[in-house]
């Protein structure tokens, strides 16, 4: 049986992708700074997150859900402090969980990766220049690693995502929220199992010659 991790678990994207991962027949493990998760832990705590890894051994799928929107005000407005919590939880977090989990795959010979990154990193959403900001990271590193990691047998891939109806979103502005729905070409919303079905296809063993790659999920948004 292969054993998953997926941060942001407790809720939302992560908890989708955990159900969805456990009907694969998958041992998931959740972690979150939210209560309701197997494992309560801040990822943006090195130390916490490198006993983590000692603490439930090898794993196979690494899912980095966890993330925040940040600021949603003009980038002038923007308080430094918000944008550094922003990039803690959305890019170190995950880089961290990957500097613990994905040795142990290379040592095995096998791995999945999928970190979630957002259109707003390849577009720019007004009003949230840390979230895009942070998610145009998320993308540059998944592209970095899946160049390093292509001959070990772990591959790395991204997710972006459009506006999908999850708790995160009920922090957003309306008018924030209004203006990135209005890009989708479906004219709605992305649901949480919609994103899951994705997720449950990257972490398998039916990828094998896709790394390094970001695969939209927006309803018609993507440009490129």
């Amino acid at each position: 049986m292969r054993r998953a991790i997926i941060t942001g678990g407790a809720s939302g994207l992560g908890a989708a992708t955990a159900t969805r991962l456990t009907d694969d027949g998958v041992q998931v493990i959740t972690v979150d700074r939210a209560a309701g998760a197997d494992e309560q832990v801040d990822i943006t705590d090195e130390a916490a997150v490198r006993a983590l890894a000692k603490r439930i051994g090898p794993i196979d799928i690494l899912i980095n859900s966890a993330g925040i929107v940040g600021p949603n005000t003009p980038l002038v407005d923007n308080d430094l402090s918000a944008w550094r919590q922003t990039l803690d939880v959305n890019v170190l977090g995950t880089v961290g969980m990957m500097q613990a989990f994905i040795p142990g795959m290379v040592e095995r010979g096998w791995g999945r990766v999928v970190n979630f990154a957002s259109m707003a990193g390849k577009d720019g959403n007004p009003g949230l220049s840390a979230y895009s900001a942070s998610k145009a990271a998320v993308i540059a590193l998944t592209k970095s690693a899946g160049k390093e990691l292509a001959t070990t047998g772990v591959i790395v891939n991204a997710i972006a995502p459009a506006v999908i109806a999850t708790p995160m979103n009920d922090s957003t502005a309306p008018e924030v929220l209004a203006h990135i729905t209005s890009l989708i070409p479906m004219r709605r919303v992305g649901e949480a199992g919609e994103v899951a079905e994705l997720v449950a296809w990257l972490a398998s063993d039916k990828v094998s010659f896709s790394t390094g790659a970001v695969y939209d999920i927006s309803g018609g948004r993507a440009t490129y």
